[in-house]
């Protein structure tokens, strides 16, 4: 058996017997393909010939087994769980990332999700965006993210470089880049676990705004949303004037995702994340 990854030469070969069906070369190039880590996409743009669909297809779910390795090898669980990241951004968005490159799927050419975030904040503030509230426009009034009404339960809502890239999200992928973005420029932007839809906060003239991320950020009074009278019940109005910690909104995301590889029957899948959500939801020390 080889020990080293094979090369590009040999990649080029191993490609070319992607359409075999013998169930002994399947094997063979399968196991090779597995030794490159999970991601070709920098190396197919230099192969001789464009892959079919069917061949993208395979070589795709040849890839998958060394990306699950890697998202379950190099997951952190800080102490304590959740509550144990406090406001760790930077072990936030390196959760966030191997989320994205696990779904990633390892083929297409794209920024990783740190650089995406980077040049998107750049994006906004070559465009003048100077607070919280002239991100809201900027991103979602001007439409560069909107909501995914055609694949509302799509796992590729929680890959955010592709979310960054393809303009759409779900409503916490929408808040989760919104926040990440806000970090990143100094505007303070925060997270409300609402029940069922995931909301952000911001502040104008120290009046608190409700921002839904996914409703074209369409932006609401918090003391309207939370004054006793109106519809919504004490546990929504509750949500509304508490913040969601980053742990919470990881375990979120995991949420999701685990129901999203549910609802595609991605049983291993859906068992990964769920073993790393609660390896996340326990108040524990390891």
């Amino acid at each position: 058996m080889n020990a080293l990854p094979p090369d590009p030469k040999e990649i080029s070969a191993l490609l070319r017997l992607l359409d075999d069906d013998t169930p002994e070369v399947r094997a063979v190039v399968a196991g090779r393909i597995a030794e490159v880590g999970g991601d070709l996409s920098e190396i197919l743009p230099d192969m001789a010939r464009d892959l079919s669909g069917r061949e993208k297809e395979l070589l795709a779910s040849m890839l998958l087994p060394a990306r699950r390795k890697t998202l379950r090898e190099e997951w952190i669980t800080p102490g304590f769980g959740s509550a144990g990241l406090g406001d760790d951004w930077e072990l936030f968005e390196s959760h966030l990332r191997l989320i994205s490159d696990f779904l990633h799927d390892g083929l297409s050419l794209r920024q990783p999700l740190s650089d995406a975030i980077d040049l998107l904040a750049e994006e906004a503030q070559e465009d003048g965006v100077l607070g919280a509230n002239d991100l809201r426009v900027f991103l979602f009034e001007r439409k560069r993210l909107g909501p995914n009404t055609t694949n509302y339960y799509d796992p590729r809502n929680s890959d955010l470089a592709w979310s960054v890239a393809e303009g759409v999200s779900n409503p916490i992928g929408l808040g989760v880049i919104y926040m990440l973005l806000g970090q990143r420029l100094g505007f303070e932007i925060e997270g409300i676990s609402f029940p069922g839809h995931f909301l952000c906060r911001i502040r104008e003239d120290g009046y608190p705004l409700i921002v839904d991320c996914y409703d074209r950020g369409c932006i609401h009074s918090q003391a309207v949303l939370t004054d006793p009278t109106n519809d919504l019940g004490r546990e929504q109005r509750r949500a509304l004037e508490g913040n969601a910690d980053l742990g919470i909104i990881l375990l979120r995301v995991l949420n999701n995702l685990m129901d999203a590889f549910i609802r595609q029957g991605r049983v291993e899948d859906a068992a990964l994340i769920t073993e790393l959500r609660d390896s996340m939801a326990t108040t524990q020390r390891a």
